[in-house]
């Protein structure tokens, strides 16, 4: 994945001290919280490579907690994100994976509240970017830069030309699209990263559509 302005590089306003283990962990943690679509009571998270390895000196658990807790990258909160989630009612278990996972920074997230539970695997790629690898076990990607809809449906004809026809009548820009599947016929994951973020009505409509089980917005480009 290459940056694509120098913002990247130096990456987003933040509390420290890394954009990598800081600022990126914080994003990926407010994008597992918006797949769930509310505050989870419990989560565990799976550390892989450099993650594992420094994730206490550089405070990446905190910032993954912070980003759990739906705080921004510049949230002065942060370096008390654990007594937070104490407060909000939120346990973290903390697991060191063996490996670097997709990416020397990464991590697996399973979150549960109530009936409702998600999984992510993401990383942190530098300069607070992040890549999602997989969302509820469905292999899709997203950066996080651009408002994303992750849509679960089934694998049946006309569903994705269903989205895509929605979408362009809104005039909603798609600039990328991923779909998995996990077989013909059976549970699939479209994810449409778009220009700009479409009206809460548009999201209904597109939840009222044949063969869509669930519809979730992740908007990272919303301060919280």
């Amino acid at each position: 994945m290459r940056f694509k302005h120098v913002f990247s590089i130096i990456g987003p306003s933040m509390v420290g001290p890394s954009s990598s283990h800081t600022a990126g962990a914080v994003r990926i943690g407010r994008v597992a919280r918006q797949l769930l679509g509310c505050q989870p009571e419990k989560v565990e998270a799976t550390l892989y490579g450099s993650f594992a390895e420094t994730y206490w000196g550089h405070g990446t658990d905190l910032a993954l907690t912070a980003g759990l807790l739906n705080f921004d990258t510049d949230d002065e909160r942060i370096p008390e994100a654990d007594i937070e989630a104490e407060k909000a009612g939120m346990s973290i278990e903390w697991v060191q994976g063996k490996g670097n996972g997709p990416h020397p920074n990464s991590v697996k997230l399973k979150l549960w509240a109530g009936e409702r539970k998600a999984e992510m695997v993401a990383a942190s790629i530098g300069g607070g970017t992040i890549a999602v690898y997989a969302l509820n076990g469905f292999d899709v990607q997203m950066t996080g830069e651009y408002p994303t809809i992750a849509v679960t449906h089934t694998d049946s004809r006309g569903v994705i030309a269903g989205l895509t026809g929605l979408l362009s009548r809104e005039g909603v820009n798609i600039g990328y699209m991923d779909v998995d599947r996990k077989g013909r016929s059976e549970a699939a994951m479209t994810v449409f990263e778009l220009d700009s973020a479409p009206a809460p009505s548009v999201l209904e409509e597109m939840a009222r559509l044949p063969h869509i089980l669930e519809v979730t917005m992740i908007d990272l480009t919303q301060r919280s």
